[in-house]
């Protein structure tokens, strides 16, 4: 355990639950979510940002009432009712070298995600259309909201105007800017880990692809035969 997670355990009279041992919806979802957070990282390092914390599949820690609700229905394996997470999520102004297991918000200096990204299930979508959604807007703050269901591929993206969400209008290319991340959020189809599918990837404002690692290694080496080739 990182010593401000055991910190954080003083005050309360209960453990606090790190993982609940919940598997994703689906393998989709595992793919995805990993995928969404190393690209923010990448859009991030060209930007020239440090300060920020990416976050997928963790548990958010906002009170302590909250931390305790968890924390009983994990003991006495009652249905998951208490909020666990976001599935991918972004803050920024933060230590990047800071060691987190989960984050929890008054270790934070009361910080809470910036931009959130919920990836729709059949078993999830309600909760996450009604009862998250009120909560990022009304309890966290959270400037955007993005939703993404991959059974209809329908992407939607909302911005925070005082307490309550509006939509972010699409583009001409179906895709939603993200002012938080200065990047665009919209929809890519090809192979991850050697999965063919739709995925929610991260474009430049000029419409190029985030790459991933993989990419960039693939581009650069296309360069270099390239190179080769015209000294050839």
């Amino acid at each position: 355990m990182s010593r401000p997670a055991a910190a954080a355990l003083a005050p309360l009279p209960f453990e606090l639950v790190y993982d609940d041992g919940e598997p994703l919806e689906t393998e989709w979802h595992s793919l995805q979510l990993p995928l969404l957070r190393k690209l923010i990282r990448q859009a991030m390092l060209e930007r020239g940002r440090t300060d920020f914390y990416a976050g997928a599949n963790i548990f958010v820690y906002y009170s302590a009432a909250q931390a305790r609700d968890v924390a009983e229905e994990v003991r006495n394996g009652l249905e998951q009712r208490a909020f666990r997470g976001p599935d991918v999520f972004w803050v920024g102004g933060v230590d990047p070298n800071r060691e987190r297991q989960v984050w929890i918000a008054w270790e934070e200096g009361g910080k809470l995600p910036d931009v959130i990204f919920e990836m729709l299930s059949p078993s999830t979508a309600k909760k996450d259309r009604t009862e998250k959604k009120d909560l990022y807007a009304q309890v966290f703050g959270t400037a955007e909201y993005f939703l993404y269901e991959p059974d209809t591929r329908s992407l939607e993206g909302l911005r925070l105007l005082g307490r309550s969400y509006q939509p972010i209008s699409l583009d001409g290319e179906g895709r939603l800017w993200s002012e938080q991340l200065g990047v665009l959020v919209g929809l890519w189809h090809g192979t991850v880990e050697g999965r063919k599918d739709w995925w929610v990837r991260l474009f430049r404002p000029d419409g190029s692809l985030v790459p991933t690692a993989e990419e960039r290694a693939d581009a650069a080496e296309s360069r270099l035969r390239a190179e080769l080739e015209k000294r050839r």
